[in-house]
């Protein structure tokens, strides 16, 4: 069961890491500035996450099998309208019933685990989930390059919403689960007021802050500006900026497993957490002032190598509250997570815009601003104690 909702969450990888890809052709056929990239690309994710606390309120009263069945067609319903798109608006309106139709499938894997596996092998098995996931980066490398170069970026939304219709009906034939007794569900309103609880806990701020941008950092290169920096800085074709991707998402299939088994514990998690995030900082700052192509790519490899550590947050915050608290902890993570990752895609085509304006080369302040966003996020995070359960 597990597997067939690892199936969602993989399309959902593909959806929002197919920017990287298609942002070139996009250029050429529509025209698009890199603002508009920045906010085509985003506003999968702000819808995404936006959708996380009603998703959380609807695996709690209808489960998760009930929820995924009823939200997950909007993402192929987006998928066809984004191919079909003439214009800016309808490419947009696309990514947006993709975002939303994608909201439940990384949160009803992570509520599955946290209500079917003890704590202690929480990092492991959610490891072991985000690796499986990350075949739908794979799809996004260089498979979807050579489609696109071969026809057009259409066809790779084409594919992707007949391969999610397949991921839907592997949910609805596999996944069997009771929907919640109807005197254990819990009503609309204290399930929001759930939420509510969970901002009074000052360790929450701390939580949400690092939430906000480090997957969002991670992300914004790999599904935004990688095919970008890679054609656009150093002339790499298509297909070959496609063969970088493919190595990159076939490492982040290795690296959250990794985390997961070599987790610390909650005495040194944090800490980990910290120095991990500011490596991370560090690399993108080198990646700013980098101009030359073998540099940058390694350099693009050792971020997304050192990114598995993400998994450990997920521990961390399993970790700081109580299990009847699990399912909305998560939602309200995941949501400051692709929130975060919107709001990083946007900032970053605004700071690519303001750099083409005066003359510069876009990708070092767009690095920079990654950089100093996560180095932000950190020091919240170290300020604000978190409280374990």
């Amino acid at each position: 069961m597990l597997l067939a909702f690892t199936a969602g969450f993989a399309m959902s990888q593909a959806f929002r890491t197919l920017a990287a890809i298609v942002a070139p052709p996009l250029q050429q056929s529509l025209g698009l500035t890199p603002g508009q990239l920045g906010v085509f690309a985003g506003v999968f994710h702000l819808a995404f996450g936006s959708l996380q606390i009603v998703t959380g309120v609807g695996i709690d009263i209808w489960g998760a099998r009930r929820t995924m069945l009823a939200v997950f067609p909007l993402a192929v319903v987006g998928a066809l309208v984004a191919a079909g798109a003439n214009g800016y608006g309808q490419l947009v309106l696309g990514q947006a019933l993709i975002g939303v139709g994608c909201a439940p499938a990384f949160v009803v894997c992570t509520v599955f685990i946290a209500r079917r596996f003890p704590a202690e092998r929480f990092a492991a098995v959610s490891g072991a989930v985000l690796g499986l996931g990350s075949v739908g980066m794979l799809l996004t490398g260089t498979p979807v390059a050579w489609l696109v170069a071969g026809t057009s970026w259409r066809a790779a939304y084409g594919v992707l919403a007949a391969a999610s219709a397949l991921a839907w009906l592997a949910v609805w034939r596999v996944v069997r689960e009771d929907p919640p007794a109807a005197d254990q569900r819990p009503a609309v309103l204290p399930a929001l007021r759930g939420y509510v609880d969970l901002l009074r806990l000052p360790h929450t701020w701390g939580i949400l802050a690092l939430a906000l941008v480090t997957y969002a950092s991670f992300l914004t290169l790999r599904g935004l500006w990688l095919g970008p920096l890679l054609v656009e800085r150093h002339t790499f074709t298509l297909v070959s900026a496609g063969h970088v991707a493919l190595a990159v998402s076939l490492i982040a299939m290795v690296g959250p497993p990794i985390f997961g088994r070599l987790d610390p514990g909650p005495l040194r998690r944090r800490r980990w957490i910290v120095g991990y995030t500011m490596l991370t900082a560090g690399l993108f700052m080198v990646l700013a002032a980098s101009r030359r192509p073998v540099p940058d790519v390694a350099l693009v490899l050792a971020i997304t190598a050192v990114t598995g550590y993400i998994v450990l947050q997920y521990a961390d915050l399993r970790s700081a509250y109580p299990t009847e608290m699990a399912g909305r902890a998560m939602a309200l993570f995941t949501m400051a997570m692709f929130l975060g990752v919107g709001l990083v895609q946007w900032l970053t085509g605004l700071a690519a815009s303001a750099a083409q304006a005066v003359g510069w080369e876009p990708y070092g302040l767009v690095f920079t601003a990654t950089a100093l966003l996560l180095a932000g996020g950190t020091a919240v995070f170290v300020r604000v104690p978190v409280a374990r359960a």
